[in-house]
């Protein structure tokens, strides 16, 4: 979810096309939610259970969120270039704000269909907007300092992993929302629900860093430094990946798991923990989102012309996509013989556990509706381009 990236794709086009190729990414782990056929019953990570290709189609949308929320802070720094630190922050906070509120009223109906509201999920839009909103306060002392602080955040908040769960309830859903959030659901009331789904300071941690190293992609930075930057900071990510997954004593919630199997002992070695997003998980990520930036600042084919039309509008194909992926749901639930006694279900509406299709048709369908964005995105892309509302800066 960016600032105001038009600016930033004529600069940078690297940047565009790895938020473009992550937003499409993301779309695919989506499509599998609403679509195949072990989405609400199964777990595509567990080795004793997936085959690989069903690990693989999970596993690759693992990078879409940290670099979704990396990419966000250093766009955010890139942004405020040319402002007063008071007016960078100010937006900040007004932009961290807007965005809860979307996830609650916008993100939360896209994914449900709940006219309702009984089931109001937090997810990656409500920890952009917090840490938009942190970030916001935290940048008016310098960047240096929000750089020191993600970086504590990310390698340290793990340490809470070591420790067990306070006995006091409310200190505990503090400590899960802020750092521990996985299925965290708190009622309220008898017919309404919260799902915290993500623990708000681990992503603030890498939205941090992400600001941190934008002064790398400042006017007049050396292309030469930035690409040595990049390969060295990518590489030794994943080598502190690597170290720590073998070591197998911090870094993770859930421990590599030793299976008398080679190839599960590969799926357990890559199957780290998103929620939170623990050390491992993110040196995994952001690393590679690192070295794809080194190496692609330069690209210009097919490929960069595709990713870049999405990754120019991330937060309009972010809430079109849920509405476009359910609509299709919708369609697909009458056509398959459900009947509307069988609409009402939690999370969503419209997907019955016993519901779905096999991952070919997962793929197929994923395919079609990024294809369908692809246009409208386009469209949004040039208007934005040729006109300056207020309003554009918060889509």
């Amino acid at each position: 979810m960016n600032l105001d990236t038009s600016h930033l794709s004529k600069r940078i086009l690297s940047i565009d096309i790895l938020r473009g190729l992550v937003m499409i990414i993301m779309a695919l782990d989506h499509t599998r939610d609403f679509f195949h056929i072990e989405a609400m019953t199964a777990n595509p990570l567990d080795p004793q259970t997936t085959t690989g290709i069903l690990f693989f189609t999970r596993w690759i949308t693992h990078f879409c969120a940290p670099i979704f929320v990396f990419l966000s802070g250093l766009s955010a720094y890139l942004s405020s270039q040319n402002k007063s630190s008071e007016k960078a922050g100010g937006f900040l906070l007004k932009r961290g704000l807007w965005l809860i509120i979307v996830e609650i009223i916008i993100i939360s109906l896209g994914l449900t269909f709940n006219p309702f509201y009984n089931f109001v999920i937090l997810q990656v839009i409500w920890v952009i907007g917090w840490s938009m909103i942190l970030l916001g306060l935290l940048s008016r002392i310098s960047r240096n300092a929000v750089l020191i602080i993600g970086l504590i955040i990310v390698f340290g908040h793990n340490i809470f992993n070591l420790f067990p769960a306070p006995e006091d309830e409310s200190l505990g859903l503090l400590l899960k929302v802020f750092f521990t959030a996985f299925g965290t659901v708190v009622p309220l009331s008898s017919t309404h629900l919260l799902g915290v789904f993500y623990a708000i300071l681990p992503w603030t941690g890498i939205m941090f860093i992400g600001y941190g190293i934008g002064n790398w992609y400042s006017k007049g930075y050396d292309a030469i430094e930035r690409k040595r930057n990049l390969i060295i900071s990518g590489t030794l990510s994943i080598f502190l990946f690597m170290f720590l997954r073998f070591i197998n004593l911090y870094g993770d919630p859930a421990p590599r798991k030793e299976y008398h199997d080679a190839f599960k002992n590969l799926l357990s070695f890559f199957n780290v923990s998103k929620y939170p997003p623990s050390l491992q998980y993110t040196c995994m990520t952001i690393g590679v989102a690192l070295l794809f930036l080194a190496f692609t600042e330069k690209m210009k084919n097919w490929f960069s012309r595709i990713s870049s039309i999405y990754g120019a509008v991330p937060f309009f194909y972010y809430v079109i996509h849920f509405y476009l992926l359910h609509t299709v749901l919708v369609i697909a639930f009458f056509a398959t013989g459900f009947t509307s006694n069988q609409i009402v279900q939690i999370p969503f509406w419209f997907r019955p556990n016993e519901f779905g299709f096999n991952l070919s048709i997962v793929y197929l369908i994923w395919i079609a509706v990024v294809a369908m964005l692809y246009l409208p995105c386009k469209w949004f892309k040039g208007y934005k381009e040729k006109h300056n509302q207020w309003w554009l800066r918060y889509v």
